[in-house]
């Protein structure tokens, strides 16, 4: 099953996406049943649980009403969620590339995003010169969770995911990467990390059924046409599961919550020796020679969930 949100009257409007048609369960011939309010977000689609996700596969398979044209509609991110919480240097060459701080590698980084920093495929990352002389962006397998939990196990986690979808850990490294007496690097994650559409978050939730096992997708990044990105999940050093039972110690993990999961090498730090970046060569990877600009277009693809497109704008200096 694939989630999509689209716009609808200056709204979002939740629906799935069948090959190239979105079914609209709310504009069905059937729509006033008892249960509407299941479809009334992502959120209350993904609380309802299965007998939700039942009645909208029987809806789909009569195939009556309720259909639009993918190609007419515009389709926003799939979900706000309240809490992104992320995990960073997960991936063992990208901290081969990068000025590491003495904790990089030994647990994952963590930090929070809000939906604040959403945007949804097609909407532009802001390019704000006041904030970031050094934009980059960052492609991540992003976990949907399904059912709440605390303290879960390792070998439990993953039957407490919805789905997966695609985030852009867009970043402002020289608010992040800060060097500190003898040279020590430290992070500031918060003004780092979290901004104003620094979560571009889509094209679609896929569910975990679909998906399998999330260690073992394709990852990349073009940015103007140019791979510079090009991995697998395989590569993280703390896998989906051991991700999910980690950030459960800290936060009770709620339906709609989004577990972010660092990203490959290849990105624009690593060619930036002024902050401590080491460009590891690797087939195929076009060296970045500059950090993101406003024109630039930047796919985040993920095997079996799509590409999640957004082009980088000049800030206008008058919010988003």
């Amino acid at each position: 099953m694939r989630i999509v949100n689209f716009l609808a009257v200056d709204q979002p409007r939740l629906g799935f996406l069948v090959e190239d048609r979105i079914f609209d369960p709310l504009a069905a011939e059937n729509s006033n049943f008892e249960e509407a309010g299941w479809f009334a977000s992502t959120s209350n689609f993904i609380t309802a649980g299965d007998p939700a996700r039942t009645l909208v596969a029987r809806m789909i398979e009569a195939g009556t009403g309720g259909w639009h044209s993918l190609s007419g509609l515009q389709l926003m991110a799939p979900i706000r969620p309240t809490t992104i919480l992320c995990a960073g240097s997960n991936y063992r060459a990208h901290n081969l590339e990068k000025a590491s701080t003495p904790l990089s590698g030994l647990e994952p980084e963590f930090f929070v995003k809000t939906a604040d920093c959403v945007i949804g495929p097609g909407e532009f990352i802001v390019h704000d010169g006041q904030l970031t002389a050094k934009l980059d962006c960052e492609t991540e397998l992003a976990i949907v969770i399904g059912r709440p939990g605390r303290h879960i196990r390792v070998d439990q986690a993953l039957d407490h995911v919805f789905g997966y979808t695609i985030v852009n850990d867009v970043t402002a490294r020289d608010r992040q990467v800060r060097r500190g007496p003898g040279g020590m690097v430290w992070y500031d994650l918060a003004r780092g990390k979290a901004f104003d559409t620094s979560a571009p978050l889509g094209p679609v939730i896929v569910t975990a059924d679909e998906i399998g096992d999330p260690q073992s997708l394709r990852i990349s990044t073009r940015i103007n046409g140019e791979l510079r990105q090009s991995s697998s999940t395989t590569e993280m050093i703390w896998s989906c599961a051991e991700l999910i039972h980690f950030f459960s110690t800290s936060f009770t993990l709620r339906p709609g919550m989004v577990i972010i999961t660092g990203t490959p090498a290849g990105t624009a730090w690593s060619n930036d020796p002024e902050l401590g970046g080491r460009w590891q060569p690797s087939p195929g990877l076009v060296p970045a020679a500059r950090y993101c600009l406003p024109g630039d277009v930047v796919e985040c693809q993920i095997e079996k969930i799509g590409t999640l497109t957004n082009t980088v704008a000049e800030s206008t200096g008058l919010g988003v």
